[in-house]
């Protein structure tokens, strides 16, 4: 029997994957609530299309999150994708009661 030796681990794969799983469930929040803030409907209903949409996207990120080329490029992409959809949810919000009219 031949004695085979498995590649060890890439060291870039533990900053994929707490960028995957750290990024990626704030992503997902993020998807929630942007869906929250931009359909309509009732609100029993929407809250709960929406924490359904949580874990499919954070699933999605931490699986496509070993094809960036670095941790790096993972961990700034997907700060810029969390960046985008926070702001999303920001701009999605009713003004404060002491700014608005």
């Amino acid at each position: 029997m031949a004695d085979t030796k498995s590649a060890p681990i890439r060291r870039d794969w533990w900053s994929k994957s707490l960028a995957g799983v750290l990024l990626g469930l704030t992503l997902g929040l993020a998807a929630g609530g942007v869906f929250m803030r931009y359909v309509d409907g009732p609100a029993t209903i929407t809250s709960q299309i929406a924490m359904w949409v949580v874990p499919p996207v954070w699933m999605a990120v931490l699986s496509f999150c070993f094809l960036f080329r670095s941790g790096l490029r993972a961990w700034l992409w997907l700060l810029a994708a969390n960046a985008l959809a926070w702001a999303l949810v920001w701009v999605g919000r009713p003004l404060p009661s002491f700014l608005g009219t």
